[in-house]
């Protein structure tokens, strides 16, 4: 067994193309391996700006002989057929053998490969590697370069080092050819560094002070970036994504940490540290020197690629310099945005379209404005000053056409909220549109400010809603107006808040008239994002399909039907729950092969096209019960069996029970209503039989279970649950 070593490098690799650079170096090797049915044993694959390395232990010394054999056609089938079999199998017809299969003379073709030297396998796969390599940019360079087909590769590439134990591997790749010599750092070392094989490759490159392990450097990073600013008695604000870009930048990384003058703290500190970020790659700290909280500190650490003999002080005053241009900037932004109030800087959304089909921002934000007014004075969702909402919408998109977002988009919103404060403007009004974007993922925070909840849902609502209307809906992967974030945004604004709205009168409210196609959609499409989102609490898919029905009609507020989903999962996770449904549905069986509806098929032959739409209606119930009361009087003439009258006693209780729970949305209550069902109706099954001779006792007995399927389905609908 020999441990493996290839190094290929080149000119500097972006640092952000580093992680599936290594992804894509293992996958490849494995691959071509696999091919030549070779195992290796674990594989570890490294980066730095100038080089990609891979280390594969325990290779063979070579691959085992195989012996194949592929069946052929039987003996007198065409020449066409088996001349066809040869060329696929790589064999002549003279080679051929024949056996008996099933009593039929057939051809096999039997192919001896030799093992091969890992060596060997090892040269043709290296080419084949670096020509497949898939980069997300690449580029072509040389006099080759006219060619299209000559090497496309992420950077020049410049060297390749390849040994199999203390072998090299020959092979040549666009005019690279492979040895054991690599470079160590551009700076720190000069001169060739040999390499003797895999074990001493990370050895003799960090003695020519190349970290060649990305990960190691990340910890050199984090570590050393906290500890100079602990050193000037500052707490680093962390950033796991700087650390690795930093990373991917350096071979030697070295943390210094230098100041910037004060007058800049004057900007808010979100521009400071993007700035830094986003341009220099820098970090940024804080103190609490006064003790009032943790502020940003004029402070940042850069991550030099040099050991420095001054200490790194040229090199600090260099990227303070730059950096002290970039806050310029940011601080010129800042002062020739607040020359106009938020009002003023809004009247430029009409120059933005929104969507060709939909108008301008402008029209957009109108749509906003009434809506969170609606929202907060009409629906009490939340309850606020609708007058605040109204105008913390109106103004909400103002900073879209500031300069610092024009700078850094990151800031919408933010920006607004600063500028609102500087403005003087009402602290609710300024929250709200700092903070009417959230929530955008899944781990933001939510917010719960009442105008800032009735802005925030006005926004993710008109998103959703306007897409909806002009069939713009997401598909598959596909979600270019981010429709599955508002609604996720949506279903967390309403679940932290507590929230009861009614997506109807929402719309109504929204578009100035009643439009139940358009709710129906929304409403499909909130409640599949839920099912998606209760998925990991153990709120299965099933349980949101058997809630998504109330009073006969799709349920409109999709916080009902989380609290009765919710509801449903925890009952079906006792004993008398699990066995009700098995009742329930042993109950809805017998039903169905009967073709027997109980009072489901008298309200079913009052034309009604939904039999469970008029079942609440007072008139229709009035109409129900005088036809019931008539088949019944036949019917009930005969002598109940103990277990029948049982479960007549135990109904009569828990329907009226159930129902009141329902009628106050107390789910958990009409799911123990229901719970005192479970053992009559298992004793039911245990002891009477439905199909009974006597016409009267079957039509009875028929009509109890539709009556017990009609109560359990006044809870939830049992028949879409699986399982």
């Amino acid at each position: 067994m020999s441990d493996f070593l290839l190094e290929l490098r080149s000119e500097e690799i972006p640092a952000r193309m580093q992680a599936g650079a290594r992804a894509e170096l293992e996958k490849l090797f494995r691959r071509e391996m696999d091919a030549a049915g070779v195992t290796t044993g674990e594989i570890t694959v490294w980066s730095t700006p100038r080089r990609l390395a891979l280390i594969a232990r325990d290779l063979p010394e070579a691959t085992e002989a195989v012996s194949e054999e592929l069946k052929g056609p039987p003996v007198g089938a065409p020449d066409q057929a088996i001349d066809g079999f040869c060329r696929k199998a790589g064999v002549d017809k003279a080679s051929l053998e024949t056996r008996d299969v099933k009593g039929r003379a057939t051809y096999f073709a039997v192919k001896n490969v030799p093992g091969r030297a890992t060596k060997d396998l090892l040269a043709e796969a290296i080419p084949a590697i670096i020509r497949d390599f898939s980069w997300p940019k690449s580029m072509r360079w040389g006099a080759a370069s006219i060619s299209t087909e000559s090497l496309r590769w992420v950077r020049p590439l410049s060297g390749i080092v390849a040994l199999l134990g203390d072998e090299v591997v020959e092979c040549e790749v666009h005019g690279v050819t492979s040895g054991s010599v690599t470079l160590g750092h551009r700076f720190h070392h000069s001169g060739d560094i040999t390499i003797g094989n895999a074990d001493d490759y990370a050895m003799k490159l960090r003695a020519g002070h190349v970290i060649v392990d990305h990960e190691e450097r990340q910890d050199l990073i984090r570590s050393g970036a906290a500890k100079v600013a602990a050193e000037a008695g500052l707490k680093l604000v962390e950033d796991e994504g700087l650390v690795i870009e930093n990373a991917g930048l350096t071979e030697w990384p070295v943390p210094l940490l230098g100041r910037f003058e004060e007058d800049f703290l004057e900007v808010p500190p979100e521009t400071i540290q993007l700035t830094a970020r986003v341009n220099q790659k820098y970090f940024v700290c804080e103190d609490d020197k006064d003790g009032s909280g943790a502020k940003l500190a004029n402070a940042f650490i850069c991550t030099a690629n040099i050991e420095a003999e001054d200490g790194g002080a040229r090199v600090v005053d260099g990227n303070r310099k730059v950096l002290a241009a970039r806050l310029s900037d940011a601080r010129f932004f800042w002062d020739v945005d607040r020359k106009k109030t938020l009002a003023q800087h809004a009247k430029g959304l009409e120059r933005i379209t929104f969507h060709e089909k939909l108008g301008t921002v402008a029209d957009k934000v109108d749509r906003v404005a009434k809506l969170a007014d609606w929202l907060v004075f009409d629906a009490k969702a939340p309850n606020g000053d609708h007058k605040l909402a109204r105008q913390a919408a109106e103004l909400s998109k103002a900073d879209l056409v500031t300069e610092m977002v024009g700078e850094f988009p990151e800031l919408q919103g933010l920006m607004g909220g600063y500028y609102a404060k500087a403005e003087g403007l009402p602290v609710e009004v300024s929250e709200a549109i700092r903070d009417h974007y959230k929530p955008v993922g899944a781990n933001d925070e939510v917010p719960t400010a009442p105008t800032t909840v009735a802005v925030s849902l006005a926004d993710k609502l008109d998103n959703l809603l306007s897409f909806f209307k002009i069939d713009i809906l997401p598909t598959g992967s596909k979600d270019p107006f981010a429709l599955r974030r508002a609604a996720l945004g949506y279903l967390r604004l309403v679940q932290a808040n507590n929230l009861k709205i009614s997506l109807d009168t929402v719309i109504h409210a929204w578009d100035g008239r009643p439009n139940t196609d358009l709710a129906a959609k929304l409403a499909d499409f909130l409640l599949d994002r839920l099912a998606v989102q209760l998925r990991d609490e153990g709120v299965r898919h099933d349980f949101i399909q058997a809630s998504r029905s109330w009073q006969g009609r799709p349920d409109m507020r999709v916080d009902r039907v989380e609290a009765r989903a919710r509801a449903l999962a925890e009952f079906l996770g006792t004993e008398d729950g699990a066995n009700l449904l098995a009742g329930y549905k042993r109950a809805a069986n017998i039903l169905k092969k009967e073709d027997w509806h109980g009072a489901e098929g008298e309200i079913a032959r009052t034309g009604e096209e939904d039999p469970l739409a008029l079942v609440d209606d007072p008139d229709m119930k009035a109409v129900v019960e005088a036809k019931m009361a008539e088949r019944h009087a036949k019917e009930l003439s005969y002598d109940f069996e103990p277990a029948e009258k049982a479960l007549m006693d135990a109904l009569a209780k828990a329907e009226p029970a159930a129902a009141k729970a329902i009628e106050a949305e107390d789910f958990s209550g009409a799911m123990a209503a229901l719970a005192s069902l479970r053992a009559p109706i298992d004793r039911f099954f245990d002891e009477v039989t439905v199909n009974a001779d006597e016409e009267n006792k079957r039509a009875h007995r028929l009509d109890l279970l539709a009556d017990f399927r009609a109560a359990v389905h006044k809870v939830a609908d049992f028949s879409r649950i699986e399982g």
